[in-house]
């Protein structure tokens, strides 16, 4: 781990010398690194670039035999962009400050984490009517799967199912979403006997049992809805 944030370091010093915070997140700061990881590199400065309006940046880089995944920021732009994250239920920057390794702090990161961290704690917020839009298109979804014959249909809309009804369940407990592998991730931290019962039908390409697996956790956030929704 050392000779990765050392190689960080190098990184910012030819990259992004102005950086004043620095955090390595992902697989590389939890220690989960595969044969296809990258660093993911979060950096935070007022004079990170030339164009004096311009307040963020994702960008992809290859540096010592390595790819770093970088998302750089002003201090206003982080702030912009972590709070847009949270109205999204989807606050993936801030997890990287929050959860990632330091590289460079000038000082302010331990404030930024604390104030951060009380918002992830509170969690996501579901208001009554992204919940019934929600079931709305959840109860099409599984109707479109209970009537599908082409296999290639059937397929793509379970995926697509899943991927609903799991944000569903996590926002319902008041827990973050998320997208691609984190998203199973999460539902098992949710609950493992609920992410097993919906998802090993689908493994098993039992259509009709997860979509029954699907009304059963529609139910239990409040209910299919169809007639009389007004979106």
């Amino acid at each position: 781990m050392e000779d990765l944030l050392a190689l960080a370091e190098r990184f910012i010093t030819r990259n992004y010398p102005d950086a004043t915070i620095a955090v390595v997140g992902g697989s590389t700061a939890r220690g989960e690194r595969t044969a296809s990881s990258d660093i993911d590199l979060l950096l935070l400065g007022d004079g990170l670039f030339d164009d004096s309006g311009q307040t963020s940046r994702a960008a992809t880089y290859e540096f010592e035999g390595e790819t770093v995944e970088v998302f750089a920021y002003t201090l206003d732009g982080f702030d912009a962009w972590a709070h847009r994250g949270v109205a999204q239920h989807r606050p993936v920057i801030v997890h990287m400050l929050t959860e990632g390794r330091p590289v460079r702090d000038d000082g302010r990161l331990d404030g930024l984490r604390r104030a951060w961290t009380a918002i992830l704690d509170e969690g996501p917020t579901l208001t009554a009517q992204e919940s019934a839009l929600r079931r709305y298109m959840i109860t099409d979804l599984v109707d479109d799967l209970r009537d599908a014959v082409d296999p290639l249909e059937r397929q793509v809309t379970a995926s697509a199912l899943f991927e609903r009804i799991a944000e569903l369940m996590l926002l319902s407990e008041g827990r973050w979403i998320a997208t691609g592998k984190w998203l199973p991730r999460r539902l098992r931290a949710l609950s493992e006997e609920r992410t097993e019962m919906l998802s090993a039908p689908l493994l098993a390409g039992d259509h009709r049992s997860f979509a029954d697996r699907v009304d059963a956790e529609l139910e239990r956030a409040g209910g299919r809805v169809r007639a009389g929704f007004v979106r």
